[in-house]
């Protein structure tokens, strides 16, 4: 794990709230509401000052991402300066900023990824096939059976396994995943030095792995071997230059695509009462914590890939029409126009009140899985 990688990373998933509630700040100044406060993380306030435009700017204690308070910020106030006195047009562009701010990061971010170097995370990532160039590909060490050849030899997750082999000279490298199967059956039964890097150090060890026989019999089962028993997986870094702006719009598209259908299975598997189904398609700050303090050993572009992904994620979870978030404000603010009803403070308090319940209790029920899943 590089502490500094796992720090950075989580600063920059704080900062992801912070930027989003400063796109509703700016767009609100523009549009003549008045800003009372601005704040980073959450209270009790650690420091805070007036600033001239008469906005309160604090830093609070719960560094949990950040917040930002209008003037009025009820449908029905009417105080000039207010929000609820904003055009309907001016209030949908400031509940809006946020959401776009969150997806223009992600867009750059996946463009500036595309040029130095972005990792490859699933099958068929979006690319520009002329211009794309594989920096590196590496395979890693997914997963480890227990009382496998690969745990007798100490092989961990994320090791790097660079060749196996009787000897110095007879051995096989490993370049690609599908290299493994076929290196590993050519010295079924035989002991083995296998070389490999962790965290950035060069390693070897000695183990004997399984004989053909066990393997065949073991396919038979409800728990298939392999001869040294791990699941290899590829870390690959993929390269553009002319087409990283397309690239980066290209992937923001197919991972919203997948970030919908994602949270679909999630919306099945709570009506069908699985929540097993629905919480493994998601994960909390807990989560996140894992997958940056994990991802810290693979570098710099893998903690910037996961920022970029999860600064996407919170711009289309915002400007879906759930109460409580952007959208949904959004959308309740619309209904009652067209329904031409007035949206009372109390109405509205209870309506976004139930909302933020509600996905207060999903991240209760998140978190402890997730606590559950990874400790």
């Amino acid at each position: 794990m590089s502490l500094g990688l796992v720090i950075l990373g989580l600063i920059l998933f704080v900062s992801l709230v912070v930027v989003h509630e400063f796109g509703h700040l700016l767009m609100a100044r523009r549009n003549g509401v008045e800003v009372e406060e601005f704040g980073i993380g959450f209270p009790p306030i650690a420091w805070s000052k007036k600033l001239k435009s008469g906005m309160l700017f604090t830093i609070n204690l719960l560094p949990l991402g950040g917040f930002v308070r209008l003037k009025g910020e009820h449908d029905a106030d009417t105080e000039k300066g207010s929000y609820g006195a904003a055009s309907l047009w001016s209030k949908t562009k400031i509940i809006s900023a946020g959401v776009l701010v969150n997806l223009f990061v992600a867009v750059i971010m996946f463009t500036l990824l595309a040029l130095i170097g972005m990792p490859k995370i699933i099958d068929d990532q979006f690319t520009v096939a002329g211009d794309t160039k594989i920096l590196k590909n590496e395979v890693l060490v997914g997963v480890v059976e227990e009382n496998s050849p690969a745990s007798q030899a100490g092989l961990q997750a994320r090791d790097k396994l660079v060749s196996i082999g009787t000897n110095d000279t007879d051995k096989k490298d490993i370049s690609s995943a599908e290299d493994l199967p076929s290196a590993t059956s050519s010295f079924a039964g035989k002991t083995v030095k296998i070389t490999y890097e962790r965290d950035g150090h060069p390693a070897a060890s000695e183990t004997t792995l399984r004989t053909s026989d066990e393997v065949d019999k073991s396919k038979s089962t409800n728990e298939p071997k392999g001869y040294l028993g791990v699941v290899p997986t590829e870390y690959t870094l993929q390269r553009s230059t002319w087409s990283a702006p397309i690239v980066g719009v290209g992937i923001s598209k197919q991972f919203a695509v997948l970030t919908y259908k994602g949270l679909g299975s999630v919306v099945a598997g709570l009506f069908k009462g699985d929540t097993a189904q629905a919480t493994s398609q998601v994960s909390g700050p807990v989560g996140v914590f894992v997958l940056i303090r994990d991802g810290s050993e693979l570098g710099i572009q893998f903690i910037l890939m996961i920022i970029a992904v999860i600064s996407l994620t919170l711009a289309l979870m915002n400007a879906l029409p759930i109460p409580a978030l952007d959208g949904g404000r959004l959308f309740v603010t619309y209904l009652y126009r067209i329904l031409g009803k007035k949206l009372t403070p109390k109405a509205e308090e209870l309506i976004h009140g139930v909302g933020f319940f509600v996905l207060m209790g999903l991240f209760v029920l998140i978190t402890f899985v997730d606590v559950k899943r990874f400790f």
